[in-house]
């Protein structure tokens, strides 16, 4: 097939949709300059307010539609809309720019918005920039009111030949995905957005397929053109043959035919064919993902991030705050592990409200454990935190980018102070903490040993592991062929950091998306991994691979994995092994995207 047809993005929901493509036009609306006289200051100022209501009560219905479509949990994922509608800095600078200057309205809302979206956007903090969608769609809703346009008008879509509509936009918004009717949209596609953004989250919850991140993509489309939306590879091709279409309905069979086989085995133990019982935990990004990985069967939380509790505030989150949260996802977990990673701020992870100055390098800068330990007292309110959630469940800490053995006797410092404060305060708390750290560099995989010696786990990030290790920007599309998690240096660096944690006696998993590939679950089984933590949606498919392999295979493939040259070799080696188990045709089928294994990997 010619290029220009394929639009390449990446796939936030899995399906495959055939249907005609609707493009929607959700944008920051024209605002005309507009001063009033200083008698009607006050009049703007009370449009504003009243605005500010009418989008509010249009949120709620979103947020009970939702509830309705989606679920409750899903749902809440408004809630913070509806806490940057009503900030407090934001309205008050609006109201100052209406009275100072006598603007409308809308005219002045509109600067302030692109001011704090231009912020946003500049934003290095992958967190912060998953949020801007919800924030633009806030603010194209707060100009319509404004400007007496009406809030739904946009989201009547419909072919008008009774195909299926895939609704192509900028950028996708969570109203903008729950608007539309469910029966008339097949898919979703945006030029922008990553998988945890909101809008992402509640395509899943909906199964409706969805690709962001395809750049240029509306200036190639035009609305009735026939498309298929692959929303596991992260495709859209456009003006498909009848050959084509037929191709691509029956790999959405052999799809839905591999996730039946993955309902099955939801609540089925992730153990091999020859009797080996792999622990198999969830990543948590956000709270929106807790129900759906409870669901899939997690074994506990490998990974919980925390940098989300940052985004769109002017402030820290307090203990009590932070402590709650632990607890909730404690709970629903009780008596497995849930690894709170401390905040892993810095390099392309500084939200808006911490302050840091410029760094020439930041991946190489002040950054993850190295900003905790150099801000005592916000680390201290995480520690104590945990200390409390603690009580409620297995919580445990986990150190991002440790290079230096001194880091973690300074964390337990701070561990023990934080419990004599606790004591002292009289609130009710653990009195001690498990600790571990993230191998995620070259440093930390050469000391694993002495690591091992000093913490209770080990969990690598293959994610920074790999990047380390290769000099390879993950980011970098010019580098993507060279950024692999199957390069001969990383796997061998795996090996040592496995052997080092179970010499000593100690829990050695991977958090890494490389975990969430079945070939690279593969490949981890083989090298001695007995705990793996992967992204929720693939939770069921690293799940039903595990029982479909024996270790004593995986290790044999794995050894030859060490012993091999290339990153082509090792890759070649693994999939002849894995396809001795499984089809490979009939695996891709239920995949997360090709590139998780070639390009870039998150953190």
């Amino acid at each position: 097939m010619s290029d220009d047809r394929l639009l390449s993005g990446v796939g936030v929901s899995p399906g495959i949709a055939v249907g005609q493509a609707i493009v929607v036009q959700f944008e920051l609306p024209d605002v005309p300059l507009r001063v009033v006289p200083a008698a009607k200051v006050g009049d703007e100022v009370a449009r504003l307010r009243e605005a500010v209501a009418a989008v509010r009560k249009h949120l709620e219905q979103l947020r009970r539609r939702t509830e309705e479509r989606a679920g409750k949990e899903e749902a809440k994922i408004f809630d913070a809309q509806l806490l940057m509608l009503e900030d407090k800095e934001v309205l008050a600078a609006v109201e100052r720019l209406i009275r100072d200057n006598q603007l409308s309205a809308e005219r002045a809302y509109e600067f302030k918005a692109l001011e704090v979206r231009a912020q946003w956007s500049r934003s290095t903090s992958k967190v912060v920039r998953d949020r801007v969608a919800d924030l633009s769609g806030l603010q194209i809703w707060m100009l319509r009111r404004l400007l007496g346009l009406p809030l739904d008008v946009l989201f009547r879509a419909g072919s008008a030949d009774g195909k299926p509509a895939i609704v192509f936009t900028r950028e996708l918004t969570p109203g903008l995905t729950v608007q539309f009717e469910g029966e008339k949209v097949a898919g979703f596609a945006s030029e922008e957005g990553t998988r945890t953004s909101h809008a992402a989250i509640l395509a899943r919850s909906l199964r409706i397929p969805c690709v962001m991140g395809l750049v240029g993509g509306l200036a190639r489309l035009e609305t009735g053109a026939d498309v298929v939306l692959d929303g596991s590879r992260g495709t859209v091709l456009v003006d498909p043959s009848p050959a084509e279409v037929r191709d691509a309905r029956a790999h959405e069979r052999r799809r839905r035919a591999l996730e039946k086989q993955l309902e099955k085995v939801v609540g089925q133990p992730a153990t091999t064919l020859d009797g080996v019982t792999i622990a198999l935990r969830g990543n948590l990004d956000l709270p929106e993902e807790l129900d759906v990985t409870a669901q899939h069967g997690a074994e506990g939380i490998g990974l919980l991030r925390t940098e989300f509790l940052l985004v769109g505030r002017t402030e820290m989150p307090s203990e009590d705050e932070q402590a709650r949260y632990f607890e909730r996802v404690a709970r629903r977990f009780h008596g497995h592990p849930v690894l709170v990673r401390s905040f892993d701020l810095g390099g392309d992870k500084f939200p808006a409200v911490f302050r840091s100055t410029h760094e020439g390098n930041p991946m190489l800068g002040w950054r993850a454990i190295r900003v905790c330990l150099d801000q005592p007292d916000m680390f201290r309110a995480q520690i104590r935190a945990a200390l409390r959630a603690r009580l409620h469940g297995n919580i445990q800490l986990m150190i991002p980018l440790v290079t230096q053995l001194d880091e973690i006797e300074q964390t337990r410092e701070l561990i023990a102070e934080s419990v004599r404060e606790l004591d002292r305060a009289g609130v009710p708390s653990a009195k001690e903490m498990p600790i571990g750290v993230m191998v995620e560099t070259p440093a930390a995989a050469v000391l694993a040993v002495e690591l091992a010696r000093r913490v209770d786990f080990l969990s690598v990030g293959s994610n920074d592991l790999t990047q380390y290790t290769l000099a390879v920007d993950r980011g970098n599309a010019r580098l993507a062929g060279r950024f692999s998690p199957f390069h001969p240096a990383v796997v061998r660096m795996l090996k040592w950091v496995c052997d080092a944690g179970q010499g000593a006696g100690r829990d050695v998993s991977v958090c890494g998306e490389m975990a969430s590939d079945p070939l690279a679950a593969f490949l981890l089984l083989g090298l001695g991994y007995r705990a793996l933590s992967v992204s929720p949606p693939a939770l069921p498919l690293v799940r039903w691979l595990i029982r479909q392999v024996d270790v004593v295979h995986a290790r044999r493939a794995a050894e030859a994995a060490l012993a091999a040259e290339t990153t082509g070799d090792i890759t070649r080696i693994m999939e002849a092994a894995l396809s001795e188990h499984v089809n490979l045709r009939f695996l891709e089928a239920g995949r997360l995207p090709k590139a998780r294994r070639s390009t870039t990997f998150r953190p």
